[in-house]
Parts: C-alpha cells; structure tokens; sequence
C-alpha cells in the first residue's frame, strides 16, 4: 500500500533534483537584467513623488547636457489663464477629465481611420505625453507606446487631474529655442504672463503643441490662425471639458 506514495516522492525528489542542475544564468547577464528591470521600476516609484516639486522632462534634461538653452519659469495651475488650460484639452485630449489616463476610444478611432498599423500616430493622450516626457524617448516606436501605456495609467492613478495638467503645461516645449512651459511659452509669444492670455492667445498657443518649432504663435501664418479660431469656437462650445482643472479656481 505504501508503494505509489514511494513512487510519487521519488518522482518528486528526481523533479527537484533536476530543476537544481540547471545551468545558472551567467553574472553579467543577471546583472543587466537586473538593471533592466529597475529601469522599469524607476519610473513608477518616481511618479508618486511627482505630488510635489518642479519635474523636468527628459529633452530639458539632454538640452542642458549638450549646453544648449533652456528656459522655464514653472508656475502652478492657479496662474494659468483658465483659457489656456481648456484650449490644450480642446486641442490635445478632449476626454482628459473623464478617461483614466489613455484613451481607449480614440486609440480605437485611430485604429479604424489607418490604413496599417504603422499609420497609427497620435490619440496620444496628455498623460501620455507627461509620460513620455517625465521617464521616456520622443519619436514613434510601439516599445516606446508599450512602456508608455501602463505608465500614463499608472500617473493618472497616482496624480489628480490638476496636478497632472500643471505638470504637462510645465514641461511641453513651447519653442524653436529651448522654451519649455506656457510661462516662457507666452513670454516668448506675447511678452505676456499666461495668466493674461485670452481665448485667441491661448488657441494659438495650444495650436503651437504638436510642432514647436515650426510653429510661432507670435507670428501665426494663416493655416495656425484657422486652427486657433476652430479651437476657439470648440472652446466656447463645451466648456465643461475642462471642468476638472477649473472647478477648484470658484
């Protein structure tokens, strides 16, 4: 009667036998996946202390390695004209008060209007892109997007949506010459605060985003025009996109 449960531990004591004679895995190459793995981690015990302080995004930190330019007056979210904040959720992330940090919907929407799967681009979302410029690289790469992704969901969960807004109009380049943040941003534009920006000055700024450097919200051609004046008109349309950044300035 006792012989199957013999049987059984020896089979157990043959499994363990075998799983220790394994090959180990050499040094260094446990050491760089080491390195690799705590890459990964950084960023997700970083963000939480992101609650407080002044972030700097990855291109200002190369910028100032290289020697080259950089200005940023950082300022919190109570002196950015509520104008601005709205006409950057209009252009950039018109669902940012109710997603959880990507835009499942959108993505979706890109997808659809693609002819392949290398013509997807954009439907980034503005905590994708505090993301990508807090702890990641610009360009487009799917390993980019997939470190991306669980990363914006993971700010969103750890950062309020003001915190979250403040940091993006902080640290977005807003310039052909090392102009980071809407203060410099406006500075640069207007010779103005943004806290003064009008509905105008602030599209024409949001309208700057996607190409800083080509771009001049201070010399706008008339296609930068066309496009401030359609933000504008969608502004003033659904103001309640912004709701969750401005509520807390009544």
């Amino acid at each position: 009667m006792q012989r199957p449960a013999k049987r059984r531990q020896a089979r157990r004591l043959s499994l363990a036998h075998d799983i220790l004679r394994l090959p180990r895995v050499p040094r260094p190459l446990r050491l760089v996946l080491l390195c690799l793995l705590l890459l990964l981690l950084l960023p997700y015990l970083i963000a939480p202390l992101y609650t407080f302080g002044e972030p700097v995004s990855t291109a200002m930190i190369w910028r100032r390695v290289m020697g080259e330019r950089v200005e940023r007056i950082y300022v919190p979210i109570a002196r950015i004209s509520p104008n601005l904040r709205l006409a950057v959720i209009i252009a950039e992330d018109g669902r940012f008060c109710t997603h959880y940090g990507v835009d499942f919907a959108e993505i979706q929407n890109a997808i659809d209007t693609a002819d392949d799967l290398g013509d997807v681009r954009g439907a980034s979302t503005i905590t994708q892109q505090v993301a990508k410029n807090l702890f990641l690289w610009p360009g487009h790469s799917f390993l980019r997007k997939a470190l991306e992704f669980p990363l914006a969901l993971w700010i969103d969960l750890m950062l309020s949506k003001r915190r979250i807004l403040e940091i993006y109009l902080n640290i977005a380049e807003w310039g052909p010459h090392g102009e980071f943040g809407v203060e410099a941003g406006a500075q640069r534009a207007f010779h103005k605060s943004a806290r003064g920006l009008s509905h105008f000055q602030a599209a024409l700024l949001a309208a700057m985003l996607p190409d800083p450097h080509g771009r001049d919200a201070g010399r706008p051609g008339p296609g930068l025009r066309r496009l401030a004046g359609l933000y504008v008109a969608r502004s003033r349309a659904a103001p309640s996109a912004a709701a969750c950044v401005i509520s807390r300035d009544r």
